[in-house]
């Protein structure tokens, strides 16, 4: 499905990533973990579009989507949930929910697109005439998944889906996720809980220093001595 080979992104003078490789196969729940600064959003920048890489390609389905306008990429099949949530404070919620449906083809199914919406998240259901800005720090969250689920991704980037939130609150992210997964989305995940992202994910990839250092299955990596230590505490 989704394809980066050997990408090198960089910030003017400053290079983010180097010669980073990843794959993401259809219905597989793929993480990123790293420390801050690794290169883990920039990584999901350059996917969506928001980033170009200077060498390298990024490949959907088998289309270069290396250096595809971010709209195009939407259309295709990627949404991309930002860490912050970046939502539309002074619109409602409805009004921020047909933001992610933009194309005519996501357009015709919208309504019931909403209800699939609404499965996952009865909140947003019971808020919809609600100013984004007034919502929770959970409930927000949950409109930005919504958002990016109105787009009718086949993959679905969701960068720091938990940070900021309450215990309870993510593990309730957690589940949507794998719901969303079990329903044929897949999902390429960066999180700072590394426990819980590994223990959902089919595989993983770590980044250190703008370089992928490792790889494995989630449970491979969830018993590896390093990620034990660095990442785990353990």
């Amino acid at each position: 499905m989704l394809k980066v080979e050997k990408i090198d992104v960089y910030y003017g003078d400053l290079q983010a990533l180097r010669d980073v490789s990843i794959d993401v196969e259809p219905g597989e729940v793929v993480s990123v973990i790293g420390s801050n600064g690794a290169g883990k959003s920039s990584l999901l920048k350059t996917i969506s579009g928001i980033l170009r890489p200077r060498r390298g390609t990024i490949s959907l389905d088998g289309s270069d989507i290396s250096h595809a306008k971010s709209s195009r990429i939407v259309k295709k099949g990627i949404s991309h949930v930002p860490e912050g949530r970046q939502i539309f404070p002074t619109m409602t919620v409805l009004e921020n929910l047909e933001m992610g449906a933009q194309f005519p083809r996501t357009k015709e199914v919208q309504h019931e697109t909403l209800q699939q919406v609404f499965a996952y998240f009865p909140r947003l259901k019971e808020r919809l005439g609600q100013k984004a800005g007034t919502l929770s720090g959970g409930e927000q969250q949950m409109l930005a998944m919504g958002r990016g689920l109105m787009s009718l991704p086949t993959l679905m980037m969701l960068d720091e889906p938990s940070l900021g939130l309450a215990p309870v609150l993510v593990d309730t992210i957690f589940e949507i996720i794998k719901k969303i997964n079990r329903q044929g989305t897949a999902i390429l995940l960066i999180e700072q809980n590394v426990f819980h992202s590994l223990k959902i994910s089919t595989r993983g990839y770590v980044l250190e220093n703008g370089q992928v250092a490792l790889s494995g299955t989630g449970p491979q990596l969830l018993e590896n001595p390093h990620i034990r230590k660095t990442y785990l505490g353990l």
